[in-house]
């Protein structure tokens, strides 16, 4: 029996994304930038220090959040307490993360970009840890789940575009208007970003309502324990290496996609048309990836998305050095190739964890999003890091017209490095081992035996 989701809750539900997917794309797009080109700071050092405070608390607080949710039960239900008393901190930890001091060097350096970034992931997983696991709960259909999903991927992708052509648009206002300083324009737009992202929240949380708590079995399992058990779901290790993967390969083209643009093709002013090229397409196609999975499976139309995505990302190492309107036309094959990777990951994840209920007897989705977002932060920390590696690497020097060494450096880590590790992660997508088919078995099972458990 298909359980439809009213168009009411569907978009109140999306609504949230929007303000956390603006600033994951505002960190993505020019948090490094912002580092190095803004503050001055070397590349490789700020890129470190945020890979460290990925490795160190995001593998803590990511999953302790969701198993947290988990057992949580409150009138207001499992998932929206955490979100209400989250939305006024994430503002305030947005704000100061684009905040710190200019002048900054060596171990200061360091520990003041791991101090704030810190803060801030922590507000941003008390967030949406428990927000995301809000999608098993609301429906448990194979291919609801896929139209809540590109639902939701409407904001999110909204909320991208605002992220990515919205960060130097309103800190070059702040400029003009104000007459304030480059890293002041920063600063006042992070305040108004995470004013926005916290308005977002608020609106989904007062207007989307869970299940019953008593509809559903808590979890029991002790917290290592938990996070051990979901590493024993197999198709849960398949998705994760596969969006692992595609996702390390998409923040490390979306983190040197200024510099590529800047030194490679001398078209700074118009990073904000490329972006909104790409995101514009990602957004257009989002409907009409949930219309191939309907026919397909999940899997394989996720893999197609990635294969022509891939295809786009192979063709920018081959532009010429200076301008050219090609670019255009790679921003639109990649956004219509990377629009899967916004559906089919999340409409995926539900499903792994009625795959966990049938062996635990358990409903766990808190630990399963919370183990998911931080690995989902891992990567893109991990891009990040490896792109000012690369920069460092190869010579890049801030302001300046690069040198051949360099410029290659940014096309190679921009292009060929990114599509092949896309290519790797398609046979696992390709012959994923839940399908519609085995899914409706799934939940057939899960039903009977919640019979004969009344």
């Amino acid at each position: 029996m298909t359980e439809k989701l009213s168009a009411r809750v569907k978009f109140f539900y999306g609504v949230a994304d929007g303000g956390i997917a603006m600033l994951t794309a505002s960190i993505q797009f020019f948090l490094l930038f912002f580092y190095t080109d803004v503050l001055g700071i070397n590349p490789g050092l700020a890129g470190t220090a945020l890979l460290v405070g990925k490795l160190t608390w995001d593998a803590i607080n990511d999953p302790l959040f969701g198993y947290l949710s988990d057992r949580t039960r409150t009138r207001l239900g499992r998932r929206r307490p955490y979100m209400l008393l989250g939305v006024v901190p994430l503002g305030l930890a947005t704000w100061l993360l684009y905040s710190i001091p200019g002048g900054l060097t060596g171990a200061v350096a360091f520990l003041t970009i791991l101090a704030t970034f810190l803060l801030f992931d922590t507000m941003h997983t008390l967030v949406s840890v428990p927000y995301y696991a809000l999608t098993p709960e609301l429906t448990h259909d194979y291919d609801e789940r896929t139209s809540l999903t590109a639902v939701r991927m409407v904001f999110s992708v909204v909320g991208y575009i605002l992220g990515a052509a919205g960060t130097t648009a309103i800190a070059g206002l702040f400029q003009q208007a104000l007459g304030w300083s480059e890293k002041a324009g920063y600063s006042g737009m992070g305040g108004v970003f995470g004013l926005m992202a916290a308005l977002a929240v608020l609106t989904t949380a007062l207007n989307v309502r869970e299940r019953p708590a008593g509809a559903v079995q808590p979890s029991r399992l002790p917290p290592v324990l938990a996070v051990v058990q979901t590493f024993r779901n197999r198709p849960f290790l398949i998705l994760v290496a596969a969006f692992f993967i595609s996702s390390f390969s998409f923040t490390l083209m979306t983190g040197l996609l200024p510099y590529y643009l800047t030194y490679q093709l001398n078209m700074e002013a118009q990073v904000p048309i490329v972006l909104l090229v790409m995101l514009g397409t990602i957004g257009l196609f989002l409907f009409p990836w949930k219309l191939v999975a309907d026919r397909l499976n999940k899997g394989p139309s996720y893999a197609l998305g990635l294969f022509i995505a891939c295809l786009a990302v192979i063709a920018t190492f081959f532009l010429p050095y200076g301008p050219t309107p090609l670019v255009y036309l790679i921003a639109f094959i990649a956004g219509l190739g990377f629009s899967g990777q916004w559906v089919f990951p999340w409409g995926m994840l539900p499903d792994v964890v009625e795959y966990d209920q049938q062996a635990t007897g358990e409903r766990r989705e808190g630990i399963y999003y919370g183990v998911w977002a931080f690995l989902t932060k891992f990567t893109s920390a991990l891009g990040i890091a490896v792109g000012g590696w690369a920069l460092s690497l190869f010579g890049y020097v801030p302001n300046v017209m690069q040198t051949d060494l360099a410029r290659l450096g940014i096309r190679l880590f921009f292009g060929p490095i990114p599509a092949l590790a896309i290519i790797l992660s398609l046979p696992l997508l390709i012959w994923y081992p839940i399908t519609r088919a085995s899914h409706a078995k799934l939940r057939a099972e899960l039903q009977q035996a919640k019979v004969h458990s009344t």
